[in-house]
């Protein structure tokens, strides 16, 4: 289990130059290797690249990082191959910079300073860091300055996991997500998600529309490209808070309800030949449903609670009550035509997930007398993950963000 934290460090020039060490490794680690296999037709592996360039400027771990990092993209672009996705494309583009890579083996920490090795002769990297050494340090360019990923291990709270209560999880484009633990519902309202996302959209065509009626390179257009980025990325801001606040609520009422194991439905494979029309496309295709399934994962670990995926098929439309399974569902409510019995259709879906686990789908229950759905809203004022700490005396502002 890892848990990670955030600081921004500013802009600096020694972090540019490191930043720009790390690019030239990286893209002469891609153009050996496929100039390798152009004329060779041999596959090296990152044993072979590791030591080809050597540089001066960085930690001889940080230099092994940039060649591991390419492999890494090569591994996924494979695996995404193998799976049948046709659009994927191997990495084959050259970075003028890249991120910076710190293992542990570069750090030391003293004194509330976290001095990050360059190598011999060279002129570490300084932070103030008053927390614990990090396993990895990752530095990386977010488009106004630097920022640091620090990740750190945990062993999580308690020991292995008992066979408890078991809570089912339907993940959805209206409602970001349903639970039922055996007895109460849970459903996360969805309407602030979906009201920044038609935001973005609308947002995106008008600007996009404005920006391609000037002129290239003209002084109007950067300011309205400058304009663009800068509204979307507050727009990306509100709606990554609106998920980490509605899913730490989620799991808070969940934990203290005496949940141990938590079963999401998988829809991973929800885009795949799917076509319901241009709206419902659209809907679908930004459907945050990976990250909210990751941030529900890592949030009920850190609590000692277990985490399985379960495939969802037929559960929003199978009756749980007397096993009977619908063509179609119209609405946000599940009515049986078989035995008349009704509920929210997304609590449906969660309570045939969490039968589905436990190997008790499609038989009938005594589930007639059901307790209401309750609802879960955004509270904007909610804590949130990300504060602002003291100032950074060394590199800029400092800003945590624990658990992201």
């Amino acid at each position: 289990m890892y848990q990670v934290r955030r600081v921004n460090i500013g802009k600096t020039d020694q972090l540019d130059a490191l930043a720009r060490e790390c690019g030239r490794l990286y893209s002469q680690t891609l153009v050996s290797f496929w100039r390798t296999v152009r004329h060779k037709g041999i596959w090296l592996k990152p044993k072979h690249l590791m030591r080809w360039y050597p540089s001066d400027k960085l930690h001889a771990h940080t230099a092994d990082a940039c060649v591991q990092a390419f492999f890494a993209s090569l591994k996924s672009w494979r695996e995404r191959r193998k799976a049948g996705e046709p659009d994927a494309k191997p990495p084959r583009k050259r970075k003028w910079y890249f991120r910076i890579e710190y293992k542990r083996s570069a750090m030391v920490r003293k004194s509330g300073m976290l001095r990050l090795s360059n190598g011999r002769g060279n002129e570490p990297l300084v932070l103030t860091w008053p927390w614990e050494l990090p396993v990895t340090v990752v530095i990386h360019w977010t488009g106004t300055q630097y920022e640091a990923i620090a990740t750190y291990e945990q062993e999580r709270p308690y020991g292995p996991f008992p066979v408890g209560e078991i809570a089912g999880i339907d993940l959805g484009e209206v409602h970001m997500a349903v639970s039922h633990d055996g007895e109460h519902t849970h459903i996360l309202n969805g309407r602030l998600l979906r009201n920044k996302r038609q935001y973005q959209n609308k947002l995106k065509a008008k600007l996009s529309a404005k920006i391609d009626v000037k002129k290239k390179g003209s002084r109007r257009r950067k300011k309205l490209i400058a304009s663009k980025k800068r509204q979307l990325k507050r727009l990306k801001n509100q709606i990554k808070d609106v998920e980490h606040k509605q899913t730490s609520k989620l799991i808070t009422t969940l934990h203290q309800a005496g949940v141990q194991t938590l079963v999401i439905g998988d829809v991973r494979d929800i885009r795949q030949d799917n076509d319901v029309g241009h709206t419902n496309n659209q809907k679908i295709h930004q459907w945050s449903a990976g990250s909210i399934r990751f941030k529900l994962t890592y949030k009920a670990e850190r609590l000692g609670m277990d985490v399985a995926l379960q495939a969802e098929h037929y559960t929003s439309r199978t009756c749980p009550c007397c096993g009977h399974v619908r063509s179609k569902v119209k609405g946000r409510v599940f009515h049986c035509p078989k035995c008349g019995w009704s509920y929210h259709r997304d609590g449906v879906g969660a309570m045939n997930i969490r039968y589905k686990y436990r190997g008790e789908f499609g038989v009938p229950h005594v589930v007639a007398a059901m307790a209401p759905a309750t609802g879960i809203r955004h509270m904007p004022h909610a804590r949130v993950a990300r504060e602002q700490s003291r100032e950074n005396v060394c590199v800029g502002n400092c800003t945590e963000a624990a658990g992201l």
